[in-house]
């Protein structure tokens, strides 16, 4: 992380990769383990995180927002989803379908996160010149 005002959105973004690629392994998970009875697929939370940090922010401005975000306490959590329901008799959740849709759709958002910081990148180094 790089601590000045002038790579606060590369560092949200940074987060986002971060919490982007752990979804992803979580997701290759539970493909992993879809003849595992009693599995439970797990899945990973940021949006709602990075949503309620810039909501209960007092600026009114995004870049305001995005200047005073404690960029550290902004991390990708996995938790269980849908503890309580089952595809099948052996307890597990978890459906080829939705998985290979739920990766293909992070993939599609990673490389829109690392596009961003490419591009914030390159804006930063325009106007160095």
């Amino acid at each position: 992380m790089i601590n000045t005002d002038i790579y606060d959105y590369i560092n949200v973004l940074d987060k986002a990769a971060d919490a982007s690629w752990m979804r992803n392994q979580a997701i290759a998970n539970n493909v992993a383990n879809i003849d595992t009875p009693g599995y439970k697929r797990q899945d990973v939370s940021f949006s709602d995180q990075l949503e309620k940090a810039l909501r209960h922010s007092r600026f009114d401005s995004l870049d305001d927002k995005i200047d005073n975000i404690n960029v550290s306490r902004l991390k990708g959590r996995i938790y269980t989803d849908a503890e309580n329901y089952s595809y099948r008799l052996d307890g597990n959740n978890v459906d080829v379908d939705t998985e290979n849709t739920e990766m293909a759709a992070n993939q599609i958002l990673y490389q829109g996160l690392t596009g961003s910081i490419t591009s914030e990148f390159s804006n930063i180094r325009q106007v160095s010149k």
